[in-house]
């Protein structure tokens, strides 16, 4: 009772309030320490709250969670995110859910929601559309367009607009001009659209809409603007909902780590990290995707690809799959497993970059493992433990995969996902580059695959994986589409391209400067 005062009184001189929970966790971790060594503990506490970006100055037990992991790692001089690269499986993402009542994200747990499963009850598969529309819509409603609690200067007070339900359109007998609805593209019977929310679903006429940039499919959130009349929207414009930049997102939600990883602060906030990463100028990644292991000029290149550099050996080589040329063929795996140990061999004979490369494996959709169905699970050990022997730095990811290094955030997902989205693209932009369309697609949709379900098969408790929420510093894209890399809100997405067909080119990233270079393997003069 003694200590619980103690800290509710040291944390009031501070400028902060202790919620009751929060001090009782925080008093019954203190009360085995000594008297005397009590308040430099809460001290060090109240300083790295104090470094945090709160909204309020009311501490909730989660706050204070944090901050003590990371007192106890800088006593023990180590920190959770020591290592400055981290490898995230996508069945490791946190589980956080947007609260519309506390206005914050909350873990599963706190939201009332059960453990994950594999084979999901049905329930699972509507959460999966619900909690998309909630995070693009508190997202969107603070948006400068739309959030009408913001001060205005100038000709901006007549950009502002009003975001509408669909209950509100079905609600009313006369016709609504200059409506703004964010909903779900829907398809309900062929050629009939309908836009849909949690409140409802209405008919849309699509037949005089304007399409903004990106590529609009089935299951997309979009914002769409016109007039309603006899039960019928009548769209005018067609948009994504606005993306937001990450620094944004954390200014209002602080240090959480929505990205996985070490703890339970985000990386972002490790000065530690950020200047590890400042120095380390000669940080480099390099991707490559479609090794065919079994086509002898793709090993040829690689090899010279290693030579190159041996001298100077990267922070990671990521080969994205599939590994094989024979997609199909009878007794895959089995060649699987040999090429793989032939890759081994072929690095093993470079001992500087075994010792200080990582080499990263993401399975491709032909690649043996598990159904194609989103998140796939690493390449299975009976596949890679010959490689895994001769290079004990390789490492095999998820499908999609999250690589933390340092403070930057990066995303890796081998799925031809781009020509998907132009395949299932309901209008095909007539100008632009498909590059620039794809990246706002993603960034806007906030998720790797906004498609439909039959498209994309996505395990419906683990859709959180997809999401890119904060936006990333790097998402990569492994595609049979031609390489390219566009920009949007600091996000960089990229895309290698099949390393044998486009003339065994890939992309490299240097995370000091931010840059993505196109490289290639020439051949032998």
């Amino acid at each position: 009772m003694e200590c619980k005062a103690q800290v509710q009184s040291s944390f009031k001189l501070s400028g902060l309030t202790v919620r009751l929970e929060a001090a009782k966790y925080l008093a019954g971790l203190l009360a085995p320490v000594q008297e005397d060594e009590r308040q430099p503990w809460i001290d060090k506490i109240i300083d790295h709250v104090h470094s945090q970006t709160l909204k309020s100055n009311v501490i909730e037990k989660e706050v204070l969670v944090a901050a003590v992991k990371e007192c106890t790692n800088k006593e023990a001089g180590t920190t959770s995110s020591a290592d400055p690269v981290t490898t995230i499986s996508a069945f490791e993402t946190p589980r956080l859910t947007y609260s519309v009542e506390r206005k914050k994200y909350l873990g599963d747990e706190v939201m009332g929601r059960p453990p994950p499963r594999l084979l999901a009850p049905a329930e699972s598969k509507a959460l999966i559309f619900a909690d998309r529309f909630a995070m693009l819509h508190q997202r969107t409603a603070r948006h400068d367009l739309f959030d009408h609690t913001k001060p205005v200067t100038g000709q901006a007070a007549a950009k502002r607009y009003q975001l509408k339900a669909v209950e509100f359109l079905l609600g009313t007998t006369n016709r609504l001009d200059d409506v703004i609805v964010l909903g779900m593209l829907t398809q309900l019977s062929h050629g009939a659209f309908s836009l849909e929310d949690p409140s409802g679903v209405v008919k849309v006429d699509l037949s005089e809409t304007k399409f903004h940039t990106g590529l609009y499919t089935e299951n997309c959130f979009v914002l769409a603007e016109g007039w309603y009349d006899d039960g019928v929207f009548h769209v005018m414009a067609l948009g994504f909902p606005p993306a937001e930049a990450a620094a944004t997102t954390r200014a209002y939600f602080g240090n959480v780590n929505f990205f996985g990883g070490g703890g339970d602060t985000s990386a972002k906030a490790s000065t530690m990290l950020a200047e590890l990463e400042a120095t380390n100028t000669e940080a480099m990644f390099v991707f490559l995707s479609d090794v065919w292991l079994d086509v002898p000029s793709v090993m040829e290149r690689l090899r010279r690809l290693f030579v190159g550099y041996s001298s100077f050996p990267p922070t990671a080589i990521v080969l994205c799959g599939n590994f094989l040329s024979c997609v199909g063929e009878q007794g895959y795996a089995a060649k699987l497993r040999e090429h793989l140990k032939l890759l081994g061999e072929l690095v093993a004979e470079f001992p500087q970059l075994v010792a200080e490369s990582r080499l990263l494996l993401v399975p491709g959709p032909a690649d043996p493992g598990s159904p194609n169905i989103f998140p796939r699970p690493p390449l299975p050990p009976s596949l890679t433990q010959d490689l895994a022997r001769l290079v004990p730095s390789a490492q095999f990811l998820t499908n999609p995969a999250r690589v933390q290094y340092c403070t930057q955030e990066i995303v890796i997902f081998r799925e031809d996902i781009a020509t998907k989205l132009c395949r299932n693209a309901i209008h095909f932009p007539e100008t632009g580059e498909v590059a620039e369309h794809f990246t706002k697609t993603i960034t806007c949709q906030g998720h790797l695959a906004p498609l439909p379900l039959p498209t994309v098969p996505v395990h419906w408790d683990h859709d959180r994986a997809l999401y890119l929420y904060p936006l990333p510093d790097l998402v990569v894209t492994a595609d049979k589409y031609e390489p390219f890399a566009a920009e949007n809100l600091g996000c960089k997405v990229i895309n290698p391209g099949p390393f044998a067909k486009h003339d065994f080119s890939f992309k490299t990233y240097v995370p000091s400067t931010r840059a993505v270079e196109d490289s290639q393997v020439p051949a032998e003069e």
